[in-house]
C-alpha cells in the first residue's frame, strides 16, 4: 500500500508540476519506481505519464528533455538487469523482486500509447533497449530483443511520417535516439527505414539546427570577445559568453555525438534511393563549409599563423580556449570527410551519379569543400586521416577525366594575386591547397595553363624556405614545379624555366633546403633532362650541365656536417636523415642521378663521383656514400644497359679500387692490377 501511495503522489506532482526544473527533479524518483513496481498497469501508467507530462514537454521543451527521459528508461533498465544477476544462481531473464524481464518489458512498450506523439516513443523504446543491450550487456531474449527493435524501427518510420518540418524537438529526438541505438539494430530493421526522409532531417539537425552547430555561425561571434592583453597579445577569456557557449555547443547530444552522427548520415546516403537527395547533402555541407571558412577569416585568431601563436597569444588562450575551439573544428571537418567519403562511394557505383553530367561537378564541389577545410586540415596534417586523402585524391582523379573542366576548376582556385606571398595565414593556406592540388594535374592542362597559373602561383614561394611559416608551402612548390617539368608537352617551358629553377635550388641550399628535397630535385630534373624524355632531344646536354654544377660545387662544398631540418606544421612519421655534410649530400644527388644517363656519358661520370668520394673526409659520411653507390649499382634501379656498364666499371675498369681503397689519398707508388687482391692496404668486406 505505501508503494501505491507513493506512486499516485508522484504522479500527481508530475500532473501538477509548473516549471520544467520541478518536474525534472522527480525523475530519478520515477527510475526507481520503475525498476521496482510489482504491477504491470502501474509500470505502464508511470511510463504513460512520464511521455506525456505537459511539465516535461509543453514547457520549453528541448533535446535535453528527450535524452533525460531516455537517460530514465536506460537507467530502469540496467537496474532490472543488475537485480535479476545480483543473486547467483538465477533463471536465465528472470529476478527475484517485482516483474520479471519480459513482463517489465512488454509494461513499459505498452506505456508508449496514442496519447502521445510517436516521436515521444522513441526514447522510452530506445532507452530500454540501451539499458539491456548497450556496453555488450545482452541482457534481453533474443525474441524480446527482436520485437523491441521491430518496435523502435516502426516508432522511427511512423514518426518520419509525422514529422513535417527538418527543424524541430521532433527531428531533432529522431535524430538523437537513432544515433544511439543504429548498432543494435538488426541489418533487416535498418532496412525498413524511409531513408529519402531521415537522410535531410539529420543533415539539417547536426549542422544548421539549434541543437546541432548553428550552422557555425557561432565563430565569427568568438571575434568580439577577443581583446588585446599587455605584451600586445591576443587574449579570448575562459570567462566570456563565446567561451561559455562553445562549451555548451560541444556537450550537446548531436555534437558530442557527430563522429556517429556522421557515419549514420553516410549510411543513410549509401541507401538513399533519389540520386538527387545524394546532390542536395552536398550542397548542405558545401554551404555549411563555405560559412566556416568565411566566419574564421573574419576572426582576429585566423591572423596568427600556427607557428607564431606563442608569440601573439596569452598563456591562458593557448591552454584552454583555443584548443576547445580547434578540437570542435576537427570534429566538424572529420564529420565533413565521413560524408563525403559516402558521397564519392555513390559516385563510383551509382551509374546515374557517376554519369558526365553529375560526376565532374560533384567532384569539383568536393575539392571546394576540401579547399574551404584547408586551414584545419593542414594544421593537423592532411596525411593523418586515411579518409581525406581517399577523398581528396578520388576527387582529383574523377575530375582528371575531364580536361576542360579540370581546368576551369584550377582557375577558379588560383591564387587572388599570381606571383605574390599574402600576408594573411588563411591565404596562404589558400595556396599551399592550389599548389598540393594543381600538382595532380599539369598531366592534363595545357602548356599555356601550366605556364600562366601553375608556375606563376609556384615562383614566389621557391625562395622562401627559409621562413619557417612557409616551410610546408615551399616544398610544395618545389613540387608542384618538377610535376610541370615532368610532363611531356611541356618541354618548351621546362627550357625557359629550368635555368631559373637549377640557379634557385643551389642558392637555397642548403640553408633553406632539406638534404631529402635537394636530392630529389636534382634527381627529378637529371631525369626530365635524359632519355625518353622530349627535352633530351632539343636540348642533350642539359643533363652534364647540372651534373657538372653539382660536381664544382661539391668540390668547394663544406664539410660540417648540417644541422636537421624543421619539421613542418602537422607533420607525422617524419623520416630523419642521418648527419652529412653539404659536400656529402651533393655527392649523393649526384650518385642518385647519373644511372639516368646514357652508357656513354656514365663513362665520363662514374670516375667523377668515385673521385668526389674519397674527398669525403669524415668516415661516417663517406661510408654512407659509399653505400649509396654499391645500392644504386646492385638493387636494380637501372636499364639492362646500364646495369652492364656499371658491372664492367666495377671489377675490370677500376670503379672498385677508386672506390674501395682511397687512390687519391694512399701512395702513388702502389700500383695494382684491375681486380688484383691487395695485400698491404685496407681489407675489402664487399
Amino acid at each position: 500500500m505505501a508503494t501505491e501511495r507513493s506512486l499516485a503522489t508522484l504522479l500527481r506532482s508530475l500532473q501538477t508540476a509548473s516549471e520544467p526544473e520541478d518536474a525534472y527533479a522527480l525523475l530519478p524518483t520515477s527510475t526507481s519506481f520503475l525498476s521496482m513496481l510489482a504491477n504491470p498497469l502501474n509500470v505502464t501508467l508511470l511510463s504513460s505519464q512520464l511521455i506525456t507530462s505537459p511539465a516535461i514537454w509543453d514547457n520549453r521543451a528541448s533535446l535535453q528533455t528527450g535524452r533525460r527521459i531516455l537517460g530514465v528508461f536506460s537507467a530502469a533498465a540496467t537496474a532490472i538487469l543488475q537485480n535479476g544477476t545480483a543473486d547467483q544462481p538465477r533463471t536465465p531473464y528472470t529476478r527475484r523482486r517485482g516483474l520479471e524481464r519480459e513482463a517489465w518489458v512488454k509494461a513499459v512498450v505498452n506505456g508508449a500509447d496514442e496519447k502521445s506523439p510517436r516521436w515521444r516513443h522513441l526514447p522510452l523504446l530506445g532507452g530500454i533497449l540501451l539499458g539491456f543491450e548497450a556496453q555488450n550487456r545482452q541482457g534481453l531474449p533474443p525474441q524480446i530483443r527482436r520485437k523491441l527493435e521491430s518496435a523502435l524501427a516502426k516508432a522511427v518510420q511512423l514518426s518520419l511520417e509525422e514529422t513535417k518540418a527538418f527543424d524541430g524537438i521532433a527531428a531533432h529526438c529522431i535524430t538523437m535516439v537513432l544515433n544511439y541505438t543504429f548498432e543494435f539494430l538488426s541489418d533487416w530493421e535498418r532496412s525498413q527505414f524511409d531513408y529519402s526522409r531521415l537522410l535531410p532531417i539529420m543533415v539539417h539537425a547536426a549542422f544548421f539546427s539549434s541543437e546541432g552547430l548553428e550552422g557555425i555561425y557561432f565563430l565569427g561571434a568568438i571575434d568580439r570577445e577577443i581583446v588585446e592583453v599587455p605584451g600586445k597579445k591576443f587574449k579570448w577569456s575562459s570567462h566570456s559568453y563565446s567561451y561559455n557557449h562553445l562549451q555548451s555547443i560541444a556537450s550537446r547530444p548531436l555534437v558530442s555525438s557527430l563522429g556517429p552522427l556522421s557515419r549514420l548520415i553516410a549510411h543513410a546516403l549509401e541507401n538513399v534511393s533519389d540520386a538527387d537527395l545524394v546532390l542536395n547533402t552536398v550542397n548542405s555541407v558545401s554551404d555549411f563549409v563555405r560559412t566556416l571558412m568565411v566566419q574564421w577569416r573574419q576572426n582576429k585568431l585566423s591572423e596568427v599563423d600556427p607557428s607564431e601563436e606563442a608569440d601573439f597569444l596569452d598563456a591562458e588562450s593557448l591552454k584552454t580556449t583555443i584548443p576547445e575551439l580547434w578540437k570542435l573544428l576537427r570534429s566538424c571537418m572529420f564529420s565533413v570527410i565521413i560524408i563525403l567519403r559516402a558521397v564519392l562511394g555513390r559516385v563510383l557505383n551509382d551509374p546515374v551519379l557517376a554519369a558526365g553530367r553529375s560526376a565532374p561537378s560533384l567532384s569539383m564541389q568536393i575539392l571546394h569543400i576540401l579547399r574551404n577545410l584547408s586551414f584545419i586540415s593542414f594544421r593537423i596534417g592532411q596525411d593523418a586521416s586515411s579518409q581525406y586523402v581517399f577523398v581528396n585524391l578520388t576527387a582529383i582523379d574523377i575530375l582528371a577525366q575531364y580536361p576542360d573542366l579540370a581546368e576551369n576548376f584550377v582557375r577558379t582556385i588560383k591564387p587572388s594575386e599570381l606571383g605574390q606571398i599574402p600576408e594573411h595565414p588563411l591565404e596562404r593556406c589558400l595556396d599551399l591547397f592550389f599548389l598540393n592540388t594543381v600538382e595532380h594535374f599539369t598531366l592534363v592542362l595545357s602548356p599555356e595553363s601550366n605556364d600562366e597559373l601553375v608556375i606563376s602561383a609556384a615562383l614566389p614561394y621557391l625562395a622562401s624556405g627559409g621562413d619557417n611559416k612557409l616551410l610546408e608551402i615551399f616544398e610544395a612548390a618545389h613540387s608542384v614545379v618538377l610535376s610541370v617539368f615532368a610532363a611531356p608537352l611541356n618541354a618548351e617551358i621546362t627550357a625557359k624555366y629550368l635555368p631559373f629553377y637549377i640557379d634557385n635550388l643551389f642558392m637555397v641550399f642548403p640553408r633553406n633546403l632539406s638534404a631529402r628535397q635537394f636530392r630529389l630535385a636534382i634527381r627529378s630534373v637529371v631525369q626530365i633532362t635524359t632519355p625518353p624524355s622530349p627535352l633530351a632531344n632539343s636540348h642533350p646536354l642539359l643533363a652534364s650541365i647540372i651534373l657538372e654544377l653539382v660536381h664544382d660545387r661539391a668540390c668547394q662544398a663544406s664539410s660540417d656536417a648540417l644541422p636537421p631540418p624543421p619539421q613542418s606544421q602537422g607533420a607525422v612519421d617524419v623520416v630523419v636523415d642521418p648527419p652529412l655534410s653539404e659536400q656529402a649530400v651533393l655527392i649523393l644527388a649526384l650518385i642518385d642521378s647519373i644511372f639516368f644517363l646514357r652508357v656513354e656519358d656514365l663513362e665520363e661520370w662514374l670516375p667523377l663521383a668515385a673521385k668526389l668520394i674519397s674527398r669525403v673526409q669524415n668516415a661516417e659520411m663517406r661510408a654512407v656514400c659509399i653505400q649509396r653507390l654499391w645500392d644504386a649499382l646492385s638493387s636494380g634501379e637501372m636499364n639492362h644497359e646500364n646495369a652492364h656498364f656499371c658491372v664492367t666499371w666495377w671489377s675490370t675498369r677500376g670503379g672498385r679500387e677508386l672506390i674501395l681503397f682511397d687512390t687519391e689519398t694512399e701512395s702513388s707508388n702502389d700500383s695494382h692490377m684491375s681486380g688484383a687482391i691487395e695485400t698491404t692496404g685496407r681489407q675489402n668486406k664487399l
